[in-house]
């Protein structure tokens, strides 16, 4: 049997609304996370698994992703489709209809799995990532009978099993899920005001399609403050980086860009200072450091700092978006 060229469609438009004030002005898959943007580790997961081609939904912040993967990932055939309106997952890979042929795998653009891709492609069915979590509330969830999936639902308030769809999905022909998405379209069918991929997968069940459930172990979730920051960690440790600065004390596991400056602190455990970032006379740990961002005379842990943002002068915790600058005058705060 010759070997199925599976095409990506990775949907990024998504308003990050859980990550703001980080996402008002800045595409959350441009966060660092470990030692480069989201979409930079899913990219990179792409390329291993030899997918060739690759088709982006991009919204509003769209020339900011295309700028980053046209500089650091230019031998790569990446297409882009504009979503002009956020109406769910389902309408993000419906409006790729017309592009997309053949096999496809959807990966979502706020989620880094750590799996062997090539093995879940060739699955022998359609495939959908699944993993058991303690709360699937917030997620796709699906029952499942003697090897394949019966019934999924997206985020039920009464979940039917504690099994979450991780947002990886394989399909042997694509042409059967857009007709079933056509379908959902055509109904005006809504869950939560948004268009969804499970009710599109729903209608494939109904109509005797099978899916293959299959276990995803390494599904780091970035949507959300706390898990980004758990997703760092992991990355962090997986990767091993040796990191150096000058008058620093390093406490791995760190990632500092080369571009970086980093002067006179001390750094990790969990570090990420991305680049063009200035540190100076700082504790940073369990924190990301975004683009250009500068930290000066600071304590930071747990925290998140947006591209180029400014924290100078006290120690707090901190989560600030993009281009804001917060100062803090020594002299009153007794420092």
């Amino acid at each position: 049997m010759a070997k199925m060229e599976f095409s990506a469609i990775v949907p990024v438009a998504g308003a990050g609304t859980r990550l703001r004030p980080h996402t008002h002005t800045y595409p959350k898959v441009l966060l660092t996370v470990g030692d480069k943007p989201i979409i930079g580790h899913i990219l990179d997961g792409l390329s291993e698994a030899g997918i060739k081609k690759i088709y982006m939904v991009i919204g509003c912040f769209g020339e900011k992703i295309k700028n980053y993967v046209s500089e650091k990932y230019p031998k790569l055939e990446v297409h882009y489709i504009t979503q002009d309106e956020p109406k769910g997952l389902g309408h993000a890979v419906w409006i790729t209809r017309k592009h997309v042929k053949g096999p496809a795998l959807v990966t979502l653009g706020d989620t880094i799995i750590s799996a062997d891709l090539r093995k879940f492609l060739g699955a022998g069915e359609d495939a959908i990532g699944i993993k058991e979590v303690a709360d699937p509330r917030r997620f796709g969830v699906v029952e499942t009978a003697k090897g394949f999936i019966t019934n999924m639902v997206e985020k039920p308030k009464d979940p039917p099993s504690n099994l979450a769809i991780v947002g990886l999905y394989a399909f042997k022909d694509s042409g059967l899920l857009y007709k079933s998405l056509d379908r959902l379209v055509a109904s005006g069918k809504t869950t939560k005001d948004e268009i969804q991929l499970t009710d599109a997968l729903v209608l494939m069940l109904q109509g005797g399609h099978k899916f293959k459930p299959v276990t995803i172990e390494g599904w780091y979730d970035c949507g959300k403050p706390e898990t980004l920051l758990e997703t760092n960690r992991y990355i962090l440790d997986k990767k091993k980086h040796v990191s150096r600065a000058r008058d620093c004390t390093i406490l791995e596991p760190v990632y500092i860009s080369p571009s970086a400056k980093v002067s006179g602190s001390v750094i990790g455990p969990y570090a990420s200072i991305g680049d063009g970032a200035t540190v100076e006379s700082s504790i940073i740990s369990d924190s990301i450091i975004n683009e250009n961002a500068v930290i000066v005379n600071m304590n930071l842990s747990k925290s998140l700092v947006g591209p180029s943002a400014a924290i100078i002068g006290r120690r707090e915790q901190i989560n600030i978006g993009e281009n804001s600058e917060i100062r803090f005058d020594k002299a009153a705060c007794g420092l």
